[in-house]
C-alpha cells in the first residue's frame, strides 16, 4: 500500500474547515425531530418527515491508474409517513432513494445497501440513478406495552447493528461486519429482503421485571425466495433485549447507537438468533443447498460522566452464522443469473467500538470523537478487518449531524465474496458526512 500523504493532507484539511464552517457560522439551532402532524383527534393523525445522508468520499484505488477516487454521494433521501386510524391501530411507511448512488465509490453506509457486495442495490431505472421505492410498509396493531403486532415489510428484530436504521447509528458508517441474510440480499425477487427488511408478521412487546426492562420481538418473514428455498420455507427470528438501568426511547423494538446522554445511564444486552431450512446456497450445484442459521449477541453501555464531564458510549456485538452449502455453489458453471448462488456469510463476525461526547459547546453543537474495530472471519475464505476513526460534530442528535472520519482495511476491497479465492489489499478511505432528518 502506497499512502498519498499529500493529498490525505488536502482532504483533512478540507474536512476541518468544512466542520469549522458549520460550527462557527450557524447562528441557530435546527427544529427537534417532530415531523409536521396533521391531527383529526387524539385517536387519528398522520406525520410527514425526511431523512438525509450524503457524503464526501475518497477511496485509495477507486479511480483509474490507483489513485484516490473523489465522489459526492447522497446515501439515502427518505420520506416518512406515520400516523393512526383508531386507538390501538396505527401505520408505518417510508420510501427511499435506492439508486441515488449507482455506479459510485461511495462508503456504502446506508441502511445496508449491500456495501460488503461492492455494487448497488436495486434496478436502475428513472435515468438510471434515482428510483424511489418502498422501505417500510407496516400495519400496527398496539394492544398495549406487553403485547403488539405489526405486519408489513419491516426491519427484522436481529442485533442492534441492524435496528439502529441509517438515521440512529452512533456512527455515519454503521454495520461494517457480516450481516443478516436480509442485510446481504439484493432484491426481494430472488433474495432474503432489502436493506435488513423483509415481509414479515412480528409479536413484541415490553415488561418490566424488578425494575428493568424486558424487551422481546419474534418474526415470522419470507427470508430467501426461490433459489435455493425450493421447499418454499419461511424464516424466524427473534430478539430478548435487557435494559438493566434506563429504559431506551425508541418506538417498538428499534434501538439507536447513542442518546447523547438524553436517555441517561443505559446498560443494555441483547440476543437474537434467526432460522430459515435451506435458505442459501445454489440449487443447481452439487450439495450446494444448506440451512442458515445464526446466532448474535450485542450490548451497548452509554454513561454520563459525573459533573458535567461529557458522555461515554460502548457498542460491542458478536456474529455467528451457519450455511454449510459446498464451494461448488460459487462454480460459475452452476450459476445462471435468477439460480446463481445466495451465498451468505458462514463464519464468526464481531465489533467493538468506543465513542466520547465533549461536553463543551463550540458553535452549535458538541465534538464526539470515536474509535471502532470490525474483524469478519468466514470459515472457508479469507479473514478481513477494518479500524475506523473520526469526529462526529452533533448539532441536534441524529436529526442533524456532521461527521468526519477514516478507515483502514480490506473489508471493502474483499466484500461479500465469501469462496476460498477472495482477495484484496488493504486500502485508506477518508469520508465526510451530513446527516438531517424532521
Amino acid at each position: 500500500m502506497k499512502v498519498d500523504a499529500t493529498g490525505l493532507w488536502k482532504k483533512f484539511m478540507v474536512a476541518g474547515a468544512a466542520v469549522a464552517l458549520v460550527a462557527g457560522t450557524m447562528s441557530t439551532p435546527p427544529a427537534a425531530n417532530a415531523a409536521g402532524v396533521i391531527k383529526a383527534d387524539d385517536d387519528k393523525w398522520i406525520s410527514i418527515g425526511m431523512g438525509l445522508r450524503t457524503s464526501f468520499n475518497a477511496v485509495e484505488g477507486a479511480s483509474p491508474g490507483g489513485h484516490y477516487s473523489n465522489e459526492f454521494t447522497v446515501d439515502n433521501a427518505r420520506i416518512l409517513i406515520n400516523g393512526k386510524v383508531h386507538k390501538n391501530i396505527g401505520f408505518e411507511f417510508t420510501t427511499e432513494c435506492f439508486n441515488c448512488n449507482v455506479g459510485s465509490n461511495r462508503f456504502n453506509s446506508g441502511a445496508f445497501p449491500n456495501f460488503q457486495a461492492g455494487s448497488d442495490t436495486g434496478t436502475a431505472s428513472f435515468g438510471g440513478n434515482s428510483s424511489i421505492g418502498l422501505l417500510d410498509a407496516i400495519a400496527k396493531i398496539e394492544i398495549d406495552e406487553k403485547l403488539n403486532l405489526w405486519v408489513g415489510r419491516m426491519l427484522l428484530p436481529t442485533d442492534r447493528n441492524t435496528l439502529n436504521n441509517a438515521f440512529y447509528k452512533a456512527s455515519f458508517s454503521g454495520l461494517r461486519g457480516a450481516g443478516t441474510p436480509a442485510v446481504f440480499s439484493r432484491n426481494f425477487d430472488d433474495g432474503a429482503g432489502l436493506y435488513g427488511r423483509d415481509n414479515a408478521a412480528t409479536i413484541w412487546g415490553k415488561v418490566h421485571p424488578g425494575g428493568t426492562h424486558l424487551l422481546y420481538a419474534f418474526a415470522v418473514s419470507q427470508g430467501l425466495r426461490h433459489n435455493a428455498n425450493i421447499g418454499n420455507s419461511l424464516m424466524y427470528t427473534g430478539r430478548v433485549q435487557l435494559n438493566l438501568l434506563n429504559d431506551e426511547p425508541m418506538s417498538g423494538y428499534y434501538t439507536a447507537g447513542t442518546y447523547y446522554g438524553t436517555a441517561g445511564d443505559i446498560i443494555a444486552v441483547g440476543l437474537s438468533g434467526q432460522h430459515q431450512k435451506d435458505g442459501a446456497g445454489n440449487v443447481a450445484a452439487p450439495f450446494g443447498v444448506s440451512d442458515v442459521t445464526s446466532f448474535a449477541v450485542d450490548i451497548m453501555v452509554e454513561k454520563l460522566i459525573p459533573n458535567n464531564m461529557g458522555v461515554f458510549t460502548f457498542n460491542g456485538d458478536f456474529r455467528r452464522q451457519w450455511a454449510r452449502y459446498a464451494q461448488a455453489a460459487f462454480d460459475p458453471a452452476f450459476n445462471d443469473g435468477a439460480l446463481g448462488c445466495f451465498c451468505v456469510f458462514s463464519g464468526h463476525s464481531w465489533s467493538v467500538q468506543g465513542l466520547y461526547l465533549i461536553p463543551a459547546k463550540i458553535g452549535v453543537g458538541r465534538f464526539q470523537p470515536y474509535m471502532r474495530y470490525t474483524a469478519v472471519n468466514p470459515l472457508e475464505s479469507a479473514s478481513r478487518q477494518e479500524w475506523e476513526g473520526g469526529v462526529n460534530y452533533v448539532i441536534d442528535g441524529h436529526n442533524a449531524r456532521v461527521a468526519v472520519f477514516y478507515t483502514y482495511g480490506d473489508i471493502r476491497t474483499k466484500g461479500a465474496n465469501y469462496d476460498r479465492n477472495a482477495t484484496g489489499d488493504k486500502v485508506d478511505t477518508f469520508h465526510v458526512a451530513l446527516q438531517l432528518q424532521y
